[in-house]
């Protein structure tokens, strides 16, 4: 006796069709870059120095007073909250505009960040660049060289 596949799901639900699963998996709306959470994020680059670390998002269309930047638990948290709302009125008619824009990065910081020490916050031509200071040791300790043998 030999055993036969059998496969009638398709029968009888059709939502398991492999064609309509590829229709949906192909569709534009399913597979656009607004439904994952990183294409709100803004661009973000990070650069180490000597004496600091320097970090840079890119906001633009924000101004200074919208953004908030706070250090809890050696952790940096940057948030940025626009709101806009424009209302006309004129001769029997109404027309209203409004636009939110928000977002939320918050890093990890190393150890060699001076936590204590003052962060410098600069806005400019939709540039958000923070200056993060290192503490003393992490400046003074030179770069090791290993030779391989």
């Amino acid at each position: 006796m030999s055993l036969i596949k059998f496969n009638n799901g398709n029968r009888f639900f059709p939502w398991n069709n492999d064609s309509l699963k590829n229709f949906l998996s192909n569709d534009d709306f399913f597979n656009h870059d607004f439904l994952e959470e990183d294409s709100l994020m803004p661009a973000m680059n990070v650069k180490e120095h000597d004496q600091d670390y320097e970090i840079e998002f890119a906001a633009p269309g924000f101004s200074k007073k919208d953004f908030e930047i706070t250090i809890d638990d050696n952790t940096l948290n940057v948030c940025g909250q626009k709101k806009k709302e424009v209302e006309e009125k004129d001769e029997g008619y109404t027309r209203k505009e409004f636009s939110y824009n928000s977002f939320k990065r918050s890093l990890k910081l190393p150890v060699s960040v001076n936590t204590n020490q003052d962060v410098k916050a600069t806005y400019k031509n939709g540039i958000l660049k923070l200056n993060l200071q290192k503490i003393e040791e992490a400046k003074e300790t030179p770069k090791k060289v290993i030779e391989v043998l």
